[in-house]
């Protein structure tokens, strides 16, 4: 039952994978708030890893507050992990069905490379990874709705073969494979360059909005990606109080 339970992808130390697979089961709610983890033995004995392992491993789920650390009574799967996703990341096909427009995908380009994500990694120069740059658009009624620049760190990811981008949007592969615990919008208005122009079918300089979002699962980055919309065909809305404001106040 343990073997069965994680799949181990090969990559990096082991006990990062296992982090990774415990994640991955967590995310695609295969073990639910409240479920136990195998007891440390039970994984040392099954996956014939040392304890040492399994525990460096389990503290780091714990560090991320994805599971909760028991004495003697184990680890299980955190009540609230939602907490550690306070934004919502959405996806072009959820806000193109829900305006009651067709929605369909385009992947125009993929690229991989070994290169540092785009801008700096939360401050510091980033080191050079295994990257999967993708182009791709998002069509609403056949008119384009977003052109997507994506950039994937394949090192913090599961193994996935690069032909599944060809019919799924990168972004709805990876909130449904990868756990996230932390993400960052950027919000900005930009003239529409040759290649944006080209794919959104409009012409270049068009005023548009550009979201930069980088996520990360733990501390390690597993994608940034650009979505650059023609401004009279998108707004983003948020809506809130001041601080300290009683919500029951009249």
């Amino acid at each position: 039952m343990t073997e069965a339970l994680l799949q181990l992808d090969g990559e990096g130390p082991l006990h990062e994978q296992i982090r990774k697979a415990f994640a991955r089961k967590i995310s695609a709610r295969e073990l639910k708030p409240g479920d136990r983890l195998p007891f440390e033995h039970e994984l040392t004995d099954a996956l014939n890893i040392s304890r040492m392992t399994i525990s460096r491993a389990l503290q780091a789920l714990a560090d991320e507050g994805l599971i909760v650390r028991k004495r003697k009574a184990g680890s299980f799967v955190a009540e609230q992990v939602s907490h550690h996703t306070p934004m919502t990341i959405g996806v072009p096909r959820e806000d193109i069905q829900a305006a009651g427009m067709t929605y369909r995908y385009e992947l125009l380009s993929t690229v991989g490379t070994s290169a540092a994500l785009p801008g700096n990694e939360r401050g510091v120069q980033a080191e050079k990874m295994k990257i999967l740059h993708l182009t791709c658009r998002h069509l609403a009624d056949e008119t384009p709705m977003v052109m997507e620049r994506r950039w994937i760190n394949l090192e913090a990811i599961p193994k996935v073969s690069v032909s599944v981008f060809n019919d799924t949007p990168p972004g709805e592969w990876l909130l449904s494979h990868v756990a996230w615990n932390e993400a960052e919008h950027v919000i900005s208005a930009v003239a529409a360059d040759r290649e944006s122009a080209l794919h959104l079918e409009v012409d270049e300089g068009t005023a548009c909005l550009k979201l930069d979002r980088r996520t990360w699962s733990g501390s390690a980055t597993v994608t940034h990606v650009t979505l650059i919309y023609p401004g009279d065909r998108k707004s983003f809305v948020g809506r809130f109080q001041p601080a300290g404001l009683d919500p029951e106040a009249g």
